[in-house]
């Protein structure tokens, strides 16, 4: 097998393979609003290279650093006024907008780990602010002080821009303000482990390396790699453009840290179709958990696992999202996508995704039982109840928040109106449609009987298809003819048709 036909999260564990056989995979995102769909293809691609290690014998671990002692930037349009105040301190410091969590950051971060679970991820979690007051960053942070001119020159140099004069690899937190973006630092002490600073807000004060503060992004970055002995980590486009924060991260983790920076795994955006690419701060997003009120979270898995991470998704709630489920149902894309996309929780399913909008269609307000009843009668296996529950919830949502109308339907409870408009040749195909209904056919056989009935009526197969849906939905559309009447009572068919014939 050639690299072209290899998965390319088979391909990525082979090339780091190549470097030793022990291995973490690294990610992690700011928690700084929900964390939506967009954001999930950094960590699903990162437990598909760490899934595809561990198939080959690799001794690895999956690790997530929630970046929470980053500041708040700015009041973003789904928070009230009152945050004003609460800009440039750490996420992690800031009140939780429900008031259900210890912090703004638990807020956003509490949910998308449920997620990760759903979805069948279980890394090491780790809170930034949490490391820095255990100590970790402890040496990083001396280091990177005492090297000070050394990173700064490093970033001048591959980034193409001077850096104040006074800047700092370390922001201070203000004990007065409580805002790290505000700070310079104006001494430390390195057996004290102590940092003093003065703030915008008019204070000076003294910090412990020990969480008064973090180093800043360009540094912080490469300065986690040895802690946790990273050697794998994907990462959006913007962070490796020419210049970028892994290019000055390469050249301070050699050169500052003495460390082989890890394996890069470029990613590019998941774009809302029509709208461009997700982001939480400007609302555009669809977040993790509605996406798996709609989906079972391995065809969400699938979505990201089936596509080279270099390669950008658009991503289609629509239609096109009814299509993807019946694709990882019938495993005709990817088998190895497919693989990598299984969960503990995930059960194979015969149901098409679109027969099971159907289906919840038909049974409308009539309960759980009827929709039972509703597949038995299409044919369907019906033991696994607890996947069907799943799957027709699933069916639900997507009809509520994303179906065009094209997809929506009612049985008529009465003979709608709009048979009026029936020729006498659909009329009397309907007649012989009901009499051949009598005597017990299958949905595959119903649709070819379809169009035998048209050519006995004299007429084009979809005009027969049209007096169907008239006569059952007010519509000249509707789903798959042949399963939709056999999913229906066999009886109330017969008498619909006939009266519509009349």
């Amino acid at each position: 097998m050639n690299e072209e036909t290899k998965h390319w999260a088979d391909v990525i564990a082979e090339n780091v393979l190549a470097r030793g056989k022990k291995h973490t995979v690294a990610s992690g995102i700011t928690p700084s609003g929900a964390i939506h769909i967009g954001n999930m293809r950094e960590v699903v691609t990162a437990d598909a290279v760490y899934r595809a290690l561990r198939d080959k014998g690799a001794d690895v671990r999956l690790i997530y650093i929630a970046d929470t002692f980053d500041p708040l930037r700015k009041v973003y349009p789904f928070l009230p006024k009152v945050y004003e105040n609460h800009v440039g301190k750490p996420l992690s410091e800031i009140p939780c907008p429900c008031g259900s969590h210890k912090s703004y950051a638990e807020h956003f971060l509490v949910p998308f780990i449920e997620a990760l679970h759903s979805l069948g991820i279980k890394p090491d979690v780790y809170r930034a602010d949490e490391l820095y007051r255990q100590g970790r960053y402890v040496e990083a942070i001396k280091i990177a002080l005492i090297k000070r001119d050394a990173i700064a020159r490093i970033i001048s140099e591959v980034a193409g821009r001077e850096l104040e004069p006074d800047w700092n690899p370390f922001n201070p937190i203000c004990n007065e303000c409580g805002r790290l973006s505000t700070t310079k630092v104006t001494g430390f002490d390195i057996e004290k482990e102590t940092i003093d600073y003065a703030c915008a807000c008019g204070s000076q004060g003294t910090v412990s390396m020990r969480g008064g503060g973090k180093l800043t992004w360009r540094v912080d970055w490469p300065a986690r790699w040895p802690i946790f002995g990273t050697t794998v980590e994907p990462f959006g486009k913007d962070h490796a453009t020419a210049g970028g924060s892994y290019d000055t991260g390469k050249r301070i983790s050699k050169e500052i840290y003495d460390y082989d920076p890890p394996y890069p795994i470029v990613y590019e955006w998941i774009m809302l179709k029509g709208r461009g690419a997700m982001h939480s701060s400007t609302g555009l997003a669809i977040s993790i958990s509605e996406m798996l009120e709609i989906v079972p979270p391995e065809v969400l898995r699938y979505l990201i696992i089936r596509q080279k991470p270099e390669k950008h998704i658009e991503f289609d709630p629509g239609l096109a999202l009814l299509n993807l489920v019946d694709e990882y149902d019938r495993v005709e894309g990817d088998r190895r996508a497919y693989q990598l996309s299984q969960t503990e929780a995930s059960r194979p399913t015969d149901i098409p995704f679109r027969h099971m909008v159907t289906t919840v269609q038909i049974a409308d307000e009539k309960g759980f039982d009827y929709l039972l009843t509703v597949l038995r009668r299409s044919g369907y296996e019906i033991s696994d109840i607890e996947a069907i529950r799943q799957r027709a919830d699933n069916a639900r949502n997507w009809l509520l928040r994303y179906a065009p109308p094209s997809v929506k339907f009612r049985v008529q409870e009465t003979l709608p109106p709009q048979v009026k408009s029936l020729t006498k040749e659909q009329k009397h195909a309907l007649a012989i449609i009901a009499d051949e209904l009598e005597q017990g056919m299958t949905g595959q056989e119903i649709h070819e009987n379809i169009y035998k009935v048209a050519q006995e009526a004299g007429l084009d197969g979809k005009k027969v298809f049209e007096a169907v849906y008239l006569a059952l939905l007010g519509l000249k559309s509707g789903p798959r003819a042949g399963h939709f009447l056999a999913s229906l009572d066999r009886d109330f068919v017969v008498r619909r048709f006939k009266e519509a014939s009349e």
